[in-house]
């Protein structure tokens, strides 16, 4: 696992893709803004594990400025 420290503003590249954002600190909740193609899907962890057993179904929702 490759562990960086980033400043509120500042971004990470995930290949020619995928840029990650540090959007906000606040106590010990970090909120990221990732920007992907529309056919890439971005998903919390514990989402993806329900969907993976059934529990829940995902679906595509378009992409906004700032969702939360």
């Amino acid at each position: 696992m490759l562990v960086l420290s980033r400043k509120v503003g500042e971004r990470i590249q995930l290949g020619n893709q995928i840029t990650v954002t540090l959007v906000k600190i606040q106590g010990n909740t970090v909120r990221l803004g990732i920007d992907a193609p529309p056919h890439m899907t971005v998903v919390r962890e514990e989402l993806a594990k329900r969907a993976e057993d059934g529990s829940i179904a995902l679906t595509v929702a378009p992409q906004t400025a700032e969702s939360s």
